[in-house]
């Protein structure tokens, strides 16, 4: 089964099990949560040796804050604001890495396996046997006969197409393999079968980590930045990826033990999970995981608050745009407080019915001042967003129910203008290669067009 095919499967199996097993879950409205602005404490912030005291997270924010040379208090309010919902830590003393497309990720996460001397943690959705998928495998068995313990968790739905001898054989070389929410109705539960680990995640002794849109699939062979121009050659894929090293690491790690244990995998070997991290950089993350049984989504949360809170500007880079009406609200609101608003969505998706009901909802927000763009020259996996050149988030999280409500999920969220520079620039490179939707034209597309934007929206909540 090739992998659109198999997205194109996963999404209606998942659709038939969300509207067979699960009740309507909801997402949170902004407001019943707290007012925008509202004064909390200051967030716990996390160092090499643990929670740094209250006056030293204090003096952290501030340094965040005065980076943004007075042009806006975008930070101060999230984060009082954010505080005020959840005691998520921030991370400091951390060096990041933005990484665009495959070929640059996989080559820095083959980099990090073959220099680990203790674990390797892998999270994924996807896990191909073919092209990477097998080198990946070849790799990891080395490393474990040289007596890195090697643990492997993926989704049945996801890596639905790879044979389970190939899994069969990672075991047989040592390697503890676990999948999330077996398909197979008699080793899984019927009523988590909507429930899919959508995480990606990459861990490697406790002190380098990997997250945001990228699988183990051989359709991130070929960089994005030239278009394959040979007739009938695969669409190149457009994703992004971010490596961290420094004190977040843990987060990561926790995420991804907590995920292994709520599954009944089997023991992890006794290995230095948690050793002692030194500081790498000056980076500021908070890392957040989400799964179905929160009782509210944190990504989600965190979006909409940045969002809302933005005063500059808001860029979105979202392979499958399907928002709930808040979300949509909150875009036009900022418009009209004078943000600057873009987004940049997929020209070509291997999921349609997803595509076409993001489409639908761009009428309104093109009359509400947004600016759209489509990458039509690859197919754009990436999940980021950049607000205000200071608030970024880099994960696997989509702008869809799917992701907000029925999918485990993780995103780092960086907080400075640095490396808000850096997804800035990323952004202004897809939209160089994008096409702008234009207003007067989109009103004029077809019946067609418009007739199957309106059936797809009627299964967004199932997206």
């Amino acid at each position: 089964m090739k992998l659109n095919e198999r997205y194109s499967f996963s999404l209606l199996l998942s659709a038939t099990l969300l509207a067979m097993l699960a009740a309507c879950a909801s997402l949170p409205e902004l407001a019943s949560l707290g007012q925008p602005g509202v004064r909390g404490t200051t967030p716990p912030v996390v160092g090499q040796r643990g929670v740094l005291s209250p006056q030293r997270s204090a003096e952290i924010i501030r340094r965040l804050q005065l980076q943004q040379e007075g042009k806006t208090d975008l930070l101060k309010r999230h984060l009082d604001f954010m505080q005020s919902i959840s005691p998520e830590p921030l991370w400091t003393g951390n060096a990041v890495n933005l990484l665009v497309d495959g070929s640059a990720t996989y080559r820095a996460m083959f980099d990090a396996i073959r220099s680990a001397r203790d674990h390797v943690n892998l999270e994924t959705y996807i896990f191909d046997e073919e092209g990477v998928g097998e080198k990946l495998g070849r790799l990891l068995a080395e490393k474990q006969r040289q007596g890195v313990q090697v643990n492997v968790m993926y989704d049945s739905l996801g890596s639905l197409s790879t044979r389970p001898a190939f899994f069969q054989q990672l075991r047989q070389a040592g390697i503890n393999v676990c999948e999330f929410n077996p398909l197979n109705p008699l080793r899984g539960n019927p009523f988590t079968l909507n429930n899919r680990d959508h995480r990606k995640l990459l861990i490697v002794d406790g002190e380098l980590g990997y997250t945001g849109g990228i699988n183990i699939s051989s359709v991130y062979s070929s960089s994005s930045a030239v278009r394959k121009k040979r007739t009938g050659a695969p669409q190149p894929w457009r994703d992004t990826q971010i490596e961290v090293r420094g004190p977040a690491v843990k987060a990561f790690q926790d995420l991804f033990i907590d995920s292994w244990r709520r599954q009944g995998c089997d023991t992890l070997a006794e290995k230095k999970y948690y050793p002692r991290i030194e500081r790498r950089g000056d980076t500021v993350l908070r890392i957040l995981g989400s799964t179905p049984g929160d009782d509210i989504n944190l990504i989600y949360v965190e979006l909409l608050s940045a969002i809302a809170h933005a005063e500059k500007t808001i860029y979105i880079t979202s392979a499958y745009f399907v928002p709930d009406r808040q979300t949509v609200e909150a875009l036009k609101d900022a418009v009209r407080r004078g943000v600057d608003v873009q987004l940049v969505l997929p020209g070509v998706s291997d999921v349609w019915i997803s595509q076409y009901a993001g489409r639908s909802y761009y009428e309104e927000l093109l009359a509400a001042g947004v600016r759209i763009y489509e990458r039509r020259d690859a197919l754009l996996h990436a999940k980021t967003a950049v607000v205000d050149g200071v608030w970024s988030t880099v994960g696997s999280s989509n702008i869809d129910f799917r992701s907000f409500l029925h999918n485990d999920e993780v995103n780092a969220i960086v907080l400075g203008k640095e490396f808000g520079g850096q997804m800035e620039s990323m952004f202004a490179d897809d939209v160089a290669a994008s096409v702008n939707i234009d207003t007067a034209a989109w009103d004029k597309r077809g019946l067609g067009e418009r007739v199957r934007e309106s059936l797809a929206r009627m299964w967004a909540y199932f997206l």
